[in-house]
């Protein structure tokens, strides 16, 4: 992918937006239809970068069916149940996570049931919050104190989960990764504050990554507190509907106020 223009693909992607007009822009599959033959009829971008520029199209495409739970559905060949997205079946991806629960725990009952809770209701391989083990992460430095949390920077060993190998039927991941660490203070039998911050960060990060992608949880051995994992760009809901202004719907925003509230 290295010959990918990425600064050309991705101005090929506002402009298949800026296209649109309304009706086309609150309807799902026109919105991906439209942009898409915008890409194909793009003469100023290269074989590869077209396939990448759909390849883009079509994962936010399987997004936008899962998080609104509309559009035409398929049959898995491998689970034989009905699935919206058409890259992955979301329920083949949770049957994998489900199975894996035995393997591992971070000894604290809540926790674990907050995160079987959202990697059951995941609608994308590269949405899954986790427990990660402590030692999966290395290189830890202090960063900064942010509000009334420690923050600091660790390499992640083993990295996120970021697509759905249909063949093999498992989860691939990123390999090594640059990651942010928030201590949680006060946690301790995670009490009701804790628990409701870490709640709002998998949740939302479950289905709306772009605006906060939180990987998981885990624990310093040295004093027991929790910390979530990160994603480095860690944005705020404000920041992220100002730069996204022309590229969000109204159903969109509506729904990430919804899923904000509720998890507030």
């Amino acid at each position: 992918m290295s010959d990918i223009r990425y600064d050309v693909v991705h101005a090929a992607l506002n402009k298949s937006y800026a296209l649109m007009d309304n009706d086309t822009s609150i309807d799902i599959h026109k919105c991906y239809e439209f942009r898409k033959q915008i890409i194909l009829d793009d003469k100023s971008l290269t074989g590869n970068e077209k396939s990448y520029a759909i390849e883009y199209l079509t994962q936010n495409y399987d997004l936008d069916k899962l998080t609104f739970d509309e559009g035409t559905k398929r049959i898995c060949e491998n689970c034989n149940q009905e699935c919206l997205a058409t890259t992955y079946c979301e329920h083949c991806v949770r049957n994998y996570l489900k199975a894996k629960f035995s393997n591992w725990t971070s000894g604290n009952d809540v926790i674990d049931n907050l995160i079987k809770e959202c990697q059951m209701n995941t609608i994308a391989p590269n949405c899954i919050p986790e427990w990660i083990p402590y030692n999966n992460l290395q290189n830890i430095e202090y960063l900064t104190k942010g509000g009334f949390s420690e923050i600091y920077t660790a390499d992640w060993i083993d990295g996120t989960f970021i697509e759905w190998d249909s063949k093999e039927q498992q989860l691939i991941r990123f390999g090594s990764q640059y990651v942010v660490l928030k201590r949680l203070e006060n946690v301790e039998n995670a009490n009701q504050s804790w628990l409701e911050e870490a709640k709002s960060h998998l949740t939302i990060s479950n289905r709306w990554s772009e605006i906060v992608q939180c990987y998981g949880l885990t624990q310093d051995p040295s004093n027991g507190d929790y910390m979530l994992v990160m994603n480095i760009y860690d944005t705020d809901l404000r920041k992220y509907l100002q730069q996204n202004h022309n590229q969000l719907t109204w159903k969109e925003r509506t729904q990430i106020a919804i899923d904000t509230i509720n998890n507030s």
